[in-house]
């Protein structure tokens, strides 16, 4: 059970805001130093780990395209649409956006959203467009809210949603895991099921929050004028102005 104590570093690193990249290597480092591995050991299982997993590297793909997405005006589509969409404001966007990609993740469709492919490009951008057209100019305290709930709709939607999927990796992990270690005969298909339940409250509990942005963003802008409504009253013209109009002109 002393192994368990990599998860202590990660919760606490996390607390303290350090580098999730750092965060991981220490707590890996730390937890196979545990586990009674040399240091060889340990660097070989980093170095195996990488070389076989492919989603660590398939961002040298997805990157360039994400740019090149970008630079020919994907984020301004994105805006444009939604300002075509009047009813739906920065929650219920964020919100959607939770329930489907639950609903995809379930499915084993884990590849169809994340934070470059999706939130970045096209669901902050959205996200914001929806808070303008509401609130005109946003602040930067705003953008960054709108954001990082934008990540997290993805993080959790992802998180919750992916352990009622049957062929996930963490799901046969914990079934070969408990079936080699207690002897049992623990099947996918049951841990799938008791995912289910989690990942409804999951959906519930932050799908409020995300409805609550609007609120959030009512009460700040509620407080900081909005540039873009404040008009300025042209000076209107007094008698003595008309006087002195008329004598110049005679």
């Amino acid at each position: 059970m002393i192994v368990l104590f990599g998860i202590l570093v990660v919760v606490a690193g996390f607390a303290t805001r350090r580098n999730p990249l750092l965060i991981v290597g220490v707590a890996g480092v730390v937890t196979g130093l545990l586990g009674k591995l040399s240091p060889m050991k340990v660097l070989e299982a980093f170095g195996t780990g990488f070389a076989s997993s492919r989603s660590v590297t398939i961002f040298v793909i997805v990157l360039p395209v994400i740019g090149l997405l970008e630079h020919r005006g994907l984020q301004e589509q994105a805006r444009t649409l939604i300002g075509k969409l009047g009813a739906l404001s920065t929650g219920r966007l964020l919100a959607i956006y939770l329930v489907l990609r639950q609903l995809s993740a379930a499915l084993g469709l884990t590849g169809l959203g994340g934070p470059a492919q999706a939130v970045r490009p096209m669901l902050a951008p959205m996200a914001e467009a929806a808070a303008e057209r509401r609130h005109g100019t946003l602040t930067q305290r705003a953008r960054e809210r709108i954001r990082s709930y934008a990540a997290s709709a993805d993080t959790v939607g992802l998180f919750f949603g992916e352990d009622c999927f049957l062929a996930v990796g963490s799901i046969l992990l914990i079934t070969g895991f408990a079936n080699a270690t207690y002897h049992t005969h623990l099947e996918p298909t049951q841990l799938a099921l008791w995912a289910i339940p989690t990942a409804l409250c999951a959906t519930v509990i932050h799908g409020i929050q995300l409805l609550r942005v609007d609120r959030a963003l009512d009460r700040e802008n509620a407080t900081v004028p909005n540039v873009k409504t404040t008009k300025t009253t042209p000076p209107q013209p007094t008698a003595a102005t008309d006087r002195g109009q008329a004598g110049e002109a005679k």
